[in-house]
């Protein structure tokens, strides 16, 4: 059986194995093989006797917790298995905690690992009480604002005569007296009084990243933001402005609107909070939105192209965003961008996670028969970049046979598509080797 995320093998013991194992504790659990290679085929061990002495010891020594150690025999030679539990509690190795990501054993450290600890207490941050604020610092007009939008929705519970506190109340932001931090996130006049960081900046570059032609940053709360960056996108970023009021139109102008406003909300939902702020770049042939957190642990990059659980970072922003209409609970977001895309006939956003954060891309329709004539392309190449926005891929020999042209002639063509990043070459050689869109990948 191959290694996987909760499964590992060791041909020999070492220390460092003890983060491993204080990472299954922290994830999901797991199994940990002393005495096979990394196919899982027995090589045996000599001192298991030993081993299966100190084992125990040292787990329970350096971890605090107890975990199964077996010595199992595999014809004439023998292996020990190890196997952990998944723990409600934080667990660490030396003041030091680890998680799995994957089939990796990574260490937490700064935002990730605050994170970690408040959700292994049972906690998120925007559920933790902020004991500085009180009604003067909510913004009455974002509430009102929030219950009219709200209304359409019948996700609202039923808030008629009562007071604005009580309407938090309702929606889960207050403790007692005391506002939680996602009313202040939510519904703050100023939450930058009370966190760093919680603005978003927009900056408009030209050919590279260092050529910055101008900049705007938007400040205030969740809706007031979502609002006012895109009135901002519109009026001085974008060379076409989008109706959001629209917002699940499917325009073939610069940008899908859906596509932009779920990014958007994507972002002020999902953010690290004690993190950095929010950086929208604006380029001529693409828009790309960075928010700081990664990913959970239990979704990767792959799982947000189909259908998966929705699991936000700020579960209580998440709440009354979808109590007010502006998402769902069913982890679509990503899929709304990429069909938004999809249906605009534009490339396929790009999804990564880069710099501690979240960033999702989307390029402008670049592959037509006008933009690719001025980019210098000859007419095979514009014809074949056609032909696989069509059919995905294309071969050297379809090109030889689709433009009557020898195989030096298709190689130097399509390898110079390659070389301009339009196409990029598969990692099948030989017969099977084929060529796809890079940017639509």
């Amino acid at each position: 059986m191959p290694e996987q995320h909760n499964i590992e093998y060791k041909q020999n013991w070492h220390e460092d194995h003890l983060k491993t194992i204080c990472a299954y504790a922290n994830s999901q659990g797991g199994k940990l093989y002393i005495g096979k290679d990394d196919k899982g085929k027995t090589i045996g061990i000599t001192e298991y006797k030993r081993l299966m002495d100190d084992l125990p010891n040292k787990i329970r020594n350096h971890l605090g917790i107890t975990a199964e150690v077996n010595l199992v025999k595999d014809k004439s030679k023998y292996f020990i298995e190890i196997i952990v539990s998944a723990y409600t509690v934080a667990i660490s190795l030396r003041g030091r905690y680890y998680i799995r990501t994957g089939s990796t054993t990574s260490e937490l450290t700064g935002n990730s690992l605050n994170d970690f600890l408040l959700k292994k207490s049972g906690k998120t941050w925007d559920d933790v009480i902020e004991d500085r604020t009180s009604m003067n610092d909510i913004d009455e007009g974002t509430v009102s604002r929030f219950i009219k939008i709200s209304e359409k929705t019948n996700r609202l519970p039923d808030v008629t005569g009562l007071t604005n506190f009580e309407i938090l109340e309702k929606l889960r932001l207050t403790e007692g007296e005391k506002f939680k931090r996602a009313a202040i996130i939510l519904f703050g006049k100023d939450p930058g009084k009370f966190y760093p960081n919680i603005f978003i900046k927009i900056g408009r570059f030209g050919k590279s990243d260092d050529d910055l032609l101008f900049e705007e940053v938007e400040e205030g709360n969740l809706f007031t933001m979502l609002q006012n960056v895109l009135q901002q996108l519109n009026r001085k970023f974008f060379k076409n402005p989008i109706d959001f009021e629209g917002m699940q139109r499917i325009e073939k102008g610069e940008y899908p609107v859906a596509a932009i406003r779920e990014m958007l909300l994507n972002a002020l939902v999902h953010k690290s909070y004690i993190g950095a702020a929010i950086q929208i770049r604006v380029y001529e042939d693409k828009i790309i939105i960075w928010n700081e957190g990664t990913l959970p642990p239990e979704l990767t990059l792959e799982s947000l192209k189909k259908q998966h659980p929705s699991i936000p970072r700020n579960p209580i922003i998440a709440d009354v965003c979808y109590k007010g209409g502006f998402i769902d609970t069913w982890g679509r977001g990503t899929l709304k961008i990429i069909n938004s895309c999809r249906e605009a006939e534009l490339p396929t956003p790009e999804i990564k996670e880069e710099f501690g954060g979240f960033s999702i891309t989307i390029f402008k329709d670049i592959l037509n028969e006008e933009q690719l004539k001025k980019l210098g392309l000859n007419d095979r190449q514009i014809k074949a970049v056609l032909y696989v926005r069509e059919n995905r891929k294309i071969t050297n020999k379809e090109y030889m046979s689709s433009f009557n042209v020898s195989r030096i002639t298709a190689t130097r063509d399509l390898q110079d598509l390659v070389n301009r990043n339009i196409f990029k070459s598969s990692e099948i050689k030989g017969a099977g080797a084929y060529y796809e869109l890079l940017i639509a990948s």
